[in-house]
């Protein structure tokens, strides 16, 4: 009888256990979750130190950025239209709409991130009013910074433009040269260089400030805020709705690129956000 006893005691106690192990609920493993990369092509600061800025802090979002700089302000977006980056940034949307009318693109305005105050520039005269007849005036060879370089040279007097000729102007649309004013079309990227050899240059604080010059301290001529002209974050139609996209959009608008644009640009760049 004891031997019975100790048996049937044996066999509940293992069928407890063998239910306690049954009851106790194993954890779903859950996928690891990769980090995404985010290749962004750019050019010079201060779009590459804005870049550098909020790309640790993409990092605690699983995106690793990649930034791709290039040489001249027509690969970024050639990349971009071929997918081999995700985003640039260092144009505005003029420019982006000629390249897409140019290449039957898609490329598309994500965020504007600052203003980039345009100006003229000479280091043979230090007042508009000193410039002299025949001057030669260099600016950039793109269609739409002619027609912004043209447009900022109208509103200080110095030309005039056919009417409704706005920012799309090129040198055929000046109707009022009094002044016999020379117009020397050049890449956008080697404006700066020509300031020995023109009385006047038209460029962006970007390619100034290199050389030592500021639009508020320097500029002989400048244009007006216009959001149309703001430096921005630019990706493809198929792409520019993706959530890593957005968070990039999100991170260069955050409070650390403007305290940075407040603090070390204030001169040439202001925040658009």
């Amino acid at each position: 009888m004891k031997k019975i006893t100790a048996l049937l005691l044996s066999l509940s106690l293992i069928l407890i256990i063998t239910g306690c192990g049954q009851d106790e609920k194993q954890p779903a493993s859950q996928p690891e979750k990769k980090d995404v990369t985010l290749k962004v092509a750019t050019l010079i600061p201060p779009m590459t130190d804005i870049l550098d800025i909020v790309k640790p802090l993409l990092k605690e979002d699983g995106i690793n950025l990649d930034i791709v700089v290039l040489g001249d302000n027509v690969q970024p977006n050639t990349a971009l239209a071929n997918n081999e980056v995700d985003a640039n940034f260092f144009q505005h949307v003029p420019y982006m709409n000629q390249y897409n009318d140019s290449n039957d693109t898609e490329l598309t305005l994500v965020q504007p991130i600052y203003h980039a105050i345009y100006g003229a520039y000479s280091k043979r005269y230090k007042d508009i009013a000193d410039l002299p007849d025949g001057a030669t005036i260099a600016i950039a060879n793109d269609a739409s910074n002619i027609g912004r370089s043209l447009v900022m040279i109208e509103k200080a007097g110095l030309i005039k433009l056919k009417e409704g000729a706005g920012i799309e102007a090129t040198q055929r649309d000046i109707v009022e040269n009094k002044h016999n004013y020379q117009f020397k079309e050049v890449d956008l990227l080697m404006l700066a260089r020509t300031l020995d050899d023109v009385d006047l240059v038209a460029m962006t604080p970007a390619y100034a400030k290199p050389v030592g010059l500021t639009p508020k301290k320097d500029a002989l001529i400048t244009e007006s805020v216009d959001s149309e002209f703001a430096i921005s974050l630019v990706a493809r139609s198929n792409n520019a709705n993706a959530e890593e996209i957005k968070k990039l959009a999100e991170r260069m608008t955050g409070p650390e690129v403007k305290k940075f644009l407040e603090e070390e640009y204030d001169e040439i760049a202001l925040p658009a956000f």
